[in-house]
């Protein structure tokens, strides 16, 4: 629910910007990069929970942001979503500066996460169309219908989502994230609640749609198999700073590991003994 309401708040507040002082700048043509990270930085006083990120994700490609708890990927990801303000450092979607232009970012934008369930109270097909409202897409009862068959949730259409289980919860929240057809795809362990087999279809369903849709999606997880099947690319934080970078299926050789999950536990629990150099 907190989503949907500062969904609102910040349209609102965006649409009043725009209208005083004119600020919704385009990209002059189409690039590559559909996510920019630039010299990210969010403090709490004297606590530094971000320190420094750049990064970019390019359409077609899957990155995974990695790390122990803690390490920042939560707070990198709101900082995004512009749920939090960078203490410094700029955020660009498809060329829309998040902080200046962030309705105009967010209508590109989208995002699903195993801690943000939508509202209990309303059934499936009723959080699929206020979401729908919201996004402002067109012919959105066609829309909601081809989400629903792809997401497998027909026989839940008419059901509270408050009294899903947690699987179906997540195909739900999946749904919502595509209703959009999302430029900027921002997924949070999003196969954390489902079984191997759906898991797997939902893997295949988002690689699919990056590549056929010229998507970027920032993918967060502590599934190290699931990462190293489905990234192009991963970003390992550690302490709020980005430690490594690379091809998860070579990096931890790289580094002298046997596997990717080896890599992340070392980030996790010894990142000064890696060669860095």
């Amino acid at each position: 629910m907190f989503f949907l309401f500062f969904f609102l708040a910040r349209s609102k507040q965006d649409t009043y910007t725009e209208r005083i002082v004119n600020i919704s700048p385009s990209p002059k043509r189409p690039s590559s990069v559909v996510l920019s990270v630039t010299n990210l930085r969010k403090d709490y006083g004297s606590l530094l929970a971000v320190s420094d990120v750049s990064f970019d994700v390019h359409r077609g490609e899957i990155v995974g942001l990695l790390g122990p708890n803690g390490a920042g990927k939560t707070t990198t990801v709101n900082m995004i979503l512009g749920v939090l303000a960078p203490s410094m450092g700029t955020i660009r979607v498809e060329g829309y500066d998040v902080a200046r232009c962030h309705r105009q970012a967010m209508e590109l934008s989208n995002f699903a996460a195993v801690y943000a369930p939508l509202p209990g109270n309303l059934t499936v097909e009723q959080n699929l169309r206020i979401f729908g409202m919201l996004y402002g897409i067109t012919n959105l009862q066609k829309r909601i219908e081809e989400v629903i068959a792809e997401f497998d949730l027909e026989e839940y259409r008419e059901k509270k989502s408050g009294v899903l289980s947690s699987g179906e919860q997540t195909r739900l929240c999946l749904a919502k994230a595509m209703l959009n057809r999302p430029q900027l795809l921002l997924l949070d362990e999003p196969t954390a609640s489902l079984d191997p087999s759906v898991a797997r279809d939902i893997r295949t369903k988002i690689r699919n749609y990056a590549e056929a849709q010229t998507c970027g999606v920032l993918w967060t997880s502590h599934n190290m198999h699931e990462v190293s099947q489905v990234c192009d690319r991963v970003l390992f934080l550690s302490r709020g700073n980005v430690l490594l970078e690379g091809d998860p299926k070579t990096l931890h050789v790289k580094h002298g590991k046997s596997s990717l999950e080896e890599l992340f536990i070392t980030v996790a629990k010894e990142p000064l003994t890696l060669d860095l150099s």
